[in-house]
């Protein structure tokens, strides 16, 4: 679950959420991850109260939940609408977002062609696909912890190196919350809902509290009261939002001096590390977007599969992984913003069945 939510949203989507929303985005994404570990702990133990078994394999997530709280043929409606936003949100458009991220980073720090960056990832994920979920929980479960680790002691670095800056950036971004003029100037002609927007929609993407995603990975473990996972699931979200995302957030801000907002996506927070590290900066970010954002391909595609299964059967897991193949290639391609929008549209949507 942490393996899905750890990604690009971490890096990206905070820099993004900066640039378009100024520093108080920071804050109502920690608004909305506060909330969101209400939703996400409420999520993870309907997942394992009302999991079921297929093919011996066991199963669950919100199609399962949604059918017992809405009985008859408006719960199928509801569950089916869900499946298919889900295969859309996250195992289409959202690994777009995955792949485009890896590629820019790697155009930046390498100048590697995207379209090869794009080849080689979709290459690499079609392969863990394979696999099945043992092969998906494995490789997740090792990539993770350590790149996290590395992220956050690299991003430590860059803090305590500006240490100096560290209460001028909190102040920006309590103030940026509700008076964005004040800290980006008033020229820069970003309002409070433009904080709110960005911040709630990138936090969104980031923690995926109350999106139904990561249920289906909470319903797999072996607990003694599905309450238990809840209390697992919210620290997932309190790691991807309050730990790792802070951390990006801190770097660009404290940075701000050194670099312009002109730049975004993955491009500002390379910028922002750049400015301790030197060009190194940009092969950190470069590596870390890979683990992060790999690792997120694999988790969602896995979200996807499981709607795929409830809507089509077994027989149509491998069209579902060459289609999302398919994607990673063409997300690795395109602009920024388009595909952050079609994903944020889809997110959205999401979550309303849930």
């Amino acid at each position: 679950a942490i393996a899905a939510q750890v990604g690009t949203g971490n890096i990206a989507g905070a820099a993004t959420a900066i640039a378009s929303g100024g520093p108080g985005a920071i804050f109502w994404m920690w608004l909305s991850a506060f909330f969101g570990m209400a939703t996400i702990y409420g999520e993870a133990s309907l997942a394992q109260k009302y999991k079921t078994t297929s093919n011996g394999k066991v199963i669950g997530g919100p199609v399962y939940y949604i059918t017992e709280a809405f009985k008859g043929s408006f719960g199928k409606f509801l569950a089916g609408l869900f499946s298919i936003l889900i295969i859309l949100a996250l195992g289409f458009f959202g690994n777009m977002v995955q792949s485009n991220s890896i590629s820019d980073a790697f155009d930046t720090a390498f100048h590697t062609p995207k379209i090869i960056v794009g080849v080689v990832v979709a290459i690499a994920a079609g392969f863990i696909f394979l696999g099945g979920v043992s092969r998906i929980a494995s490789v997740t479960e090792k990539i993770v912890p350590i790149m996290a680790a590395l992220y956050i002691l690299g991003s430590l670095i860059v803090v305590i190196m500006n240490i100096s800056k560290l209460g001028t950036a909190f102040a920006s971004i309590f103030v940026g919350a509700f008076n964005p003029s004040a800290i980006m100037g008033a020229g820069a002609g970003i309002a409070v809902k433009h904080a709110v927007r960005f911040g709630v929609a990138r936090g969104l993407f980031s923690n995926e509290a109350g999106m139904g995603s990561t249920p289906h990975a909470h319903a797999l473990a072996k607990v003694k009261h599905p309450c238990d996972q809840g209390l697992v699931a919210m620290m997932g979200v309190f790691i991807d939002t309050f730990v790792v995302l802070t951390m990006t957030a801190l770097v660009i801000v404290i940075t701000a001096d050194v670099h312009s907002y002109g730049a975004t996506g993955v491009k500002l927070a390379q910028a922002a590390y750049n400015s301790a590290f030197g060009s190194f900066g940009n092969i950190f970010i470069a590596i870390c977007m890979l683990f992060f954002a790999f690792s997120t391909i694999v988790g969602w595609y896995f979200f996807g599969e499981q709607n795929v299964k409830y809507l089509f059967g077994e027989k149509a897991i491998k069209v579902y992984a060459a289609i999302v193949v398919v994607f990673v290639i063409v997300g690795s391609t395109l602009k920024v913003d388009l595909v952050w929008t079609l994903s944020d549209l889809f997110n959205g949507m999401m979550v309303i069945p849930n």
